[in-house]
Parts: structure tokens; sequence; C-alpha cells
């Protein structure tokens, strides 16, 4: 199994048109820490006992090796950044060239150890609190019963990324817009970025 696992993580490298040398470079790190690896979410990701540490992402700038409980980590040096303002576990260290992941090779080992003490000590990162949704939603769930039943049937995540949606709109018309219109993917139970 092994050898599959490795196969397809060695073909999704060799197609790679962006960040090849990059993970090329980054990946015995990984191993040499005792992760396995494998494609999830169809790109590499490396796990220890089926929890998952990191996972390269090609961006057309950079390639990210995103932590997934990134923000545990001390970070010392100041290198992990986050993926966006709303983002809570999730970090990341940005390479933007090879010499980047050679200058940054022993700060990765560094790091990667010690997601693995994370994990195997199994911490967590704190759950988000919980956002009030916007008056318009509000109203809406209180109105509509079988949207109330919708919304609520969502994950708490799913359910917290439409209430962040809704509430970035400046005006009430948006934010009523906003919701009229993902109201039939809330009733099919499907989240923000679902399709």
């Amino acid at each position: 199994m092994a050898r599959t696992t490795r196969s397809k993580v060695d073909a999704y490298i060799d197609r790679s048109t962006k960040w090849p040398e990059v993970m090329t470079r980054l990946r015995p790190i990984l191993a040499g820490c005792g992760l396995t690896e494998e494609i999830k979410w169809g790109k590499p990701c490396f796990s220890q006992d089926g929890h998952n540490i990191v996972i390269f992402q090609e961006m057309k700038e950079f390639l990210a090796l995103m932590f997934f409980k990134g923000a545990l980590l001390s970070d010392p040096d100041g290198i992990l950044e986050q993926q966006g303002p709303n983002s809570r576990s999730a970090l990341r260290i940005c390479f933007r060239s090879i010499d980047d992941a050679n200058r940054l090779a022993d700060t990765v080992k560094a790091y990667v150890e010690e997601a693995i003490d994370v994990e195997e000590a199994g911490l967590q990162v704190a759950p988000a609190p919980v956002l009030p949704p916007p008056e318009e939603l509000q109203n809406r769930l209180e109105t509509d019963p079988a949207f109330k039943a919708a919304f609520e049937a969502l994950t708490p995540g799913r359910q917290r990324e439409y209430n962040l949606y809704f509430s970035d709109a400046k005006q009430s018309k948006t934010r009523n817009a906003r919701v009229d219109k993902y109201a039939p993917k809330i009733l099919a139970g499907k989240g923000f970025r679902d399709r």
C-alpha cells in the first residue's frame, strides 16, 4: 500500500508545473520526521497514525506547507502565516523559491516535530466563538421554519461560514440579498462552498 500511495504523490509532483522542485526538496524532510504521505483533497498530505499534520497547497505565487494545527505551534521565527482573516487553526509556511526551501529546511523539520508533539498530546484549537447572526439572517430564521431547520442541520462550520459571509456586507439590503441568494443551498443542506 505504501508503494501505491508514494507513486500517487510522485505522479502529483511529476504533473506539477508550479512548484515541483520545492515539493521535492521538502518531501524528504517530512518523510524523515516519520510522516506517511498520501493524496487527500487532491493534494499531497502528510500524516502520523492517521492524523493529518501538513499538506502541500500549490498557489500561483507560492507553495504553502499548511500545518493543520499551526495555531498551536510556538513559531519563534514568526514564519507561519494565516490563510485568511477567518482561519483559526491552520497556519502555513509559504515558499516562493527553492532558495526559501533550502533556507527554511531546519525550521520545517522543527515545526513538523512540534506539530507531531501537539498531535500526540491530543491538543486542540479552541472552538471559534459563536457569532450572533446578523439581523437579516435572524429574521429569516424566525419567519421561515423550513429554512431554520435546514440551517440548524448544517455543521457548525458551515453555519459559521454563512454567518461570516452574510455579516460581512455593510448594508442591510446586501445582507438580505445574500440570505435570499443562498437560501436554496441552505435548504438543500449544502455549505457555502459546496456545489
